[in-house]
Order: C-alpha cells, then structure tokens, then sequence
C-alpha cells in the first residue's frame, strides 16, 4: 500500500486544509476528533497507517457514534462535525466512494442532541474586577512598566465587558481599527465575517489614557500608528518593541486580575468569555430587546442570545421575592 493513501495520510491532509482556512482553536478541536476517530478504527481492527483510505467503510460514522456516547453531547456534536467533514473532504478529493447523504442522515439519526445550557457567570464579581482594575490603574507607581500595564489590563478588561469582543479578536485589535469619532471598530470575527463592533465612552477613555502614556514608545517604534496594535506586551521579551499581546497573555491578564481582586478560590471562574456572558446580559437588562442583543453579541441564531434571557429577567426575581417573601405561605 502506497502511505499516501493511508487513512492516517489522507487525515493529516485533511487537517491541514482546516488548519488553513479555520482558527487555530477550530483545528485543534478537528485534531482531536480526528486522533478519537483513529484510536477508533484502530480498536475496529483498522489502523490507520497501515489501512488503504478505500478500504474506509462508510458504517465507520455509526462506529464512531457509539464510541462518542462516554463524552458530553456537545463534544460528540463537534466531533461529528468533524467527521462530516472529513467524509465531505474524501467525496470532494474522490478518494473513495462515499454517499454523503446516508451519512449526513446516519450523524442526524443517531447523534444526541445537546440540552441547552443556561450561561453561568459571576455577574457581580466581573463589576468587582473592572472597579479593582479601575483603582489599580489610578494608583501610584514609581517606573513606567508597572504604569502601562495597569493601563493596558484596565482597557483591555473594559473592552471584553463593553464590546462583547471574543478574547482573540480583541487581542488582534490595531489602533486603526478603531474610529474614535463614531467610537466603533470594523473587524474580521468568528467565520472570517467582517462585523462592526461599538466601543462604550468607559472603554474609549481608558485605551486613550493607555496610549498616551504609550506615546514614547509608539513614536519610536518606526512604524505608522495605524499599524500598532492596540493592546501590546510590556514584558522583558518585548524590550521596547511594540508586540502584540496574544490570547494566552489575555487570558493571562483576566487570571491575574481574578486572582488579585477576588483571591486563588475563585481564578478559574472567570475566564475572557466571562466578559462577553457580562455584556450581552447588560445589554439584555437595559434594553429587554433580544433582537438588539444578538446583533450587538454577533450570534448568528438568536437561540443563543435567548439563554441570557433567563438571565436578565429582572421581573421573574421581583415576582419571586413577593410571591414567597412579600407574605407568608402557607
């Protein structure tokens, strides 16, 4: 058997044109259903390195099915994503004869459907950060290290809770990306979609006073302003370069400031995503308007915005609390 027309060849080119057209979290999700689909095939008595990609069967969903029952229904339906795409990628690339309809009807025959899940975040710890970020960046300092990243963590947790931004779009942000007459920014989001983001007037002032004292090492950068990145590194590694920060570094800053404000117990509870649970529930509580909610979260079904609903119903507790405490019960 020639390697190239192993399963295991044929998978790793498949991942690699995931890979390259998708985020880096989408391929490392499409890996590791691919590796659970191989350790599979392997159990079913075909290896994958030494087993032609022809002689795949296409029962190989059903098998793979039933092997995804001990996770989550939401891995098993991203996984089965997964796999429908690795049968799309072998019809497409005729590497084998695969029926596509039957298998598309096999995954929605047999998959589990995923139960909703209500959005679950510590509302009022989020506001405890942002006003501790807020004290911090006020504070004196004695160098300016400490001063610009005080500054930077302040505007980057008031973008994630006012903007809804994901942690890698924000992250991604030039400073000419941003129109700070009309306070919004244009920028490429999930599904490569190009998408308007608003900035609130908090969020605008705070990456102001962030770049101001950044001036210096902006204007010695020999690069134009537009290109800079709105968020950079302070750290030893990026001396006086003008770097971008990466997820991880955001993910980092909201870790340290949890840790900070709210002590060891609770990092691991709020997470950059955290922020964006805050926004749409803040938008959803002044406006009540669900469709105005999705658009500004950017959810392509307004399902998802609903979840927040139950959040945000401030008329459901009023009701409670005087149905059950307003007078005795009997």
């Amino acid at each position: 058997m020639n390697k190239k027309t192993s399963i295991s060849h044929v998978i790793n080119e498949y991942i690699n044109t995931v890979t390259s057209a998708r985020s880096a979290n989408t391929g490392r999700t499409y890996q590791n259903a691919m590796n659970a689909f191989s350790n599979m095939l392997t159990d079913r008595k075909l290896p994958p390195d030494t087993t032609s990609i022809s002689a795949l069967p296409e029962d190989a969903v059903i098998w793979f099915i039933s092997a995804l029952k001990v996770y989550s229904a939401t891995t098993e339906r991203l996984y089965l994503t997964a796999l429908s795409g690795f049968y799309e990628y072998l019809s497409a690339e005729r590497l084998c004869e695969i029926n596509l309809p039957r298998t598309r009807l096999l995954i929605r025959q047999r998959a589990r459907k995923p139960g909703q899940r209500l959005p679950q975040f510590p509302f009022n710890n989020i506001e405890i950060i942002l006003e501790y970020a807020n004290n911090i960046a006020l504070g004196p300092t004695k160098d300016l290290l400490p001063q610009l990243i005080n500054l930077r963590d302040r505007a980057f947790l008031l973008t994630l809770a006012d903007t809804g931004l994901r942690v890698h779009e924000a992250c991604a942000l030039r400073r000419g990306d941003i129109d700070w007459n009309e306070g919004r920014a244009l920028i490429i989001g999930k599904g490569n979609q190009q998408a308007v983001v608003r900035f609130s007037r908090r969020s605008l002032r705070s990456i102001k006073e962030y770049l101001t004292i950044r001036a210096s090492l902006d204007g010695s950068s020999g690069r134009t302003l537009a290109s800079l990145p709105l968020f950079a590194r302070h750290d030893r590694g990026a001396g006086k370069k003008i770097k971008p920060i990466t997820t991880t570094t955001g993910r980092n800053i909201v870790t340290q400031r949890v840790s900070e404000a709210l002590g060891n117990e609770a990092v691991g509870t709020i997470t950059p995503h955290s922020f964006r649970h805050y926004f749409v529930t803040v938008v959803l509580r002044a406006s009540g308007n669900l469709k105005l909610a999705q658009e500004l979260a950017r959810h392509k079904n307004i399902s998802v915005t609903q979840r927040y609903a139950h959040l945000s119903d401030d008329e459901l507790d009023k009701g409670y609390w005087n149905i059950f405490e307003g007078k005795k019960v009997s």
